[in-house]
């Protein structure tokens, strides 16, 4: 899963940054409006976190929500904001948010209401991708390879999950890094994670091609 946080605040943008990253999610961490637009254009998120106001903007989550919906995002919005009145979380949600936390929260409530958005978000998808001898459970977070079950840490799962979503898509390593680990830099850590996928399911499941990685295992 690709989460995409909008928030200036330093101190509460590095909290919800590593509890996001540590559900095992690619977290990108935008602390402008532009910063968030330019990484909305290269995460293809699948939740956005958007803090409502932003310096010398006190709409600017709001703005932000209202332009991805009229671009086609579907995906689910949590909006973040210290501005508790009515008016506020009506506007919010008209603007096409699907959940609304006050400030200040507890890190364990905002994990809690960002998987319950993920949960029904992929509900409207297929749980399970079946791909030749590999199935990966979405849901489930379990991964099958010619019908037995293999164990995977959180950031093989997360690799694993980005492949058999786009199986006919090359991914740069740095597209990986990115995606996976939120640093494009970390590319060895991407040559790494690959080896122990084809190391646990099969060499056969990733393929290294021109221009990157891709998935292998094509029906």
């Amino acid at each position: 899963m690709q989460v995409l946080l909008l928030e200036d605040e330093p101190h509460l943008g590095r909290a919800v940054l590593g509890a996001l990253r540590a559900q095992g999610w690619g977290v990108r961490w935008a602390q402008s409006l532009e910063e968030a637009r330019e990484a909305f254009l290269e995460l293809e998120p699948d939740l956005l976190v958007l803090d409502v106001r932003l310096p010398l903007d006190p709409d600017g989550g709001f703005r932000f929500a209202k332009e991805v919906r009229e671009a086609g995002y579907k995906g689910p919005i949590l909006f973040l904001t210290a501005r508790d009145a009515l008016e506020d979380r009506v506007l919010g949600l008209d603007l096409g948010g699907d959940d609304y936390l006050v400030k200040p929260f507890h890190l364990e409530e905002l994990l809690a209401r960002a998987r319950a958005l993920l949960r029904r978000a992929s509900e409207v998808k297929e749980s399970r991708v079946r791909l030749g001898r590999l199935e990966v459970d979405l849901a489930g977070r379990a991964a099958y390879w010619e019908g037995r079950r293999v164990d995977l840490s959180l950031k093989e799962f997360a690799l694993l999950e980005l492949f058999a979503l786009n199986p006919s898509r090359v991914f740069s390593p740095e597209a990986l890094a990115e995606k996976v680990f939120g640093d494009p830099e970390k590319v060895g850590a991407v040559k790494v994670y690959v080896h122990y996928l084809r190391q646990k399911l099969s060499p056969e499941v990733v393929r290294t091609v021109p221009g990157g990685y891709r998935l292998g295992n094509e029906p």
